[in-house]
């Protein structure tokens, strides 16, 4: 199912025993674009510790109750390996829980088949691994709200939400805001539509031009994404389907 993380912020996370806080964020990989953990808010129950927690541990989401069921119970997320969610997650951190809750890793481990291709990497994030400032692939969705939206030489908008395939937590779109040039409408933007991302400048550019954008089929946020949406707005920009027929 299409959903926007946006919406699902907030939303009750529940152990197999009890409620244990809500959602206040995702960390997604910006290689693969896929959503690799929920970040948890766990309010007092841990004196407001947060917790990350994958999708391989989540049960059928109850979307009318705005709540994600776990397979873990409360003391296990309780006595899980603290991650520090107010700076960059590294990967023994990521490691640990892996360990821990015994979910398979993502990323190549030794012995596990052929490694998988990742961009290469700039001086700058280079530099950050130096400095151990954890994955430079892992971001969060909520750093990414508010980046700037550039296509051809302008300016059209910015980031307002991500929206995901809950089935496997994979990024479909980014909600484009282009009310500042075109007053209140917003377009969705399939991140393989995105040609570069600028990260230390919080920008985005798109190869699409403005001018068609101006005419894309509109975005509600009241209204699902649905495959009869996808398919016009496919069609529209005559662009290659992500889906089967």
């Amino acid at each position: 199912m299409i959903r926007s993380l946006n919406e699902v912020v907030g939303y009750k996370i529940s152990a197999t025993d009890r409620d244990i806080g809500k959602v206040a964020d995702f960390y997604f990989d910006d290689a693969a674009l896929v959503v690799r953990y929920l970040v948890v808010d766990t309010g007092g129950w841990l004196s407001g510790r947060q917790v990350l927690i994958s999708p391989e541990s989540m049960g059928e989401p109850e979307w009318s109750a705005q709540r994600l069921p776990l397979s873990l119970s409360s003391e296990q997320i309780e006595k899980s390996p603290t991650v520090g969610t107010d700076r960059p997650v590294s990967r023994q951190q990521e490691a640990a829980l892996a360990d821990y809750y015994r979910w398979a890793p993502y990323w190549p481990v030794a012995g596990m088949g052929a490694p998988v291709a990742v961009p290469v990497r700039s001086a700058e994030t280079a530099k950050e691994k130096k400095e151990d400032r954890g994955d430079p692939h892992l971001r969060s969705v909520n750093e990414v709200i508010g980046y700037r939206i550039r296509a051809a030489s302008r300016e059209i908008g910015k980031v307002d939400d991500v929206i995901a395939d809950t089935d496997d937590w994979t990024i479909r779109y980014l909600v484009a805001d282009i009310g500042s040039w075109l007053a209140g409408r917003k377009v969705l933007v399939s991140p393989g539509w995105i040609t570069h991302i600028n990260w230390h400048d919080r920008q985005m550019q798109t190869d699409l031009d403005p001018a068609v954008i101006e005419g894309s089929p509109e975005y509600d946020p009241s209204s699902p994404v649905n495959r009869e949406y996808e398919m016009r707005l496919y069609d529209y920009y005559g662009r290659p389907r992500y889906w089967r027929e």
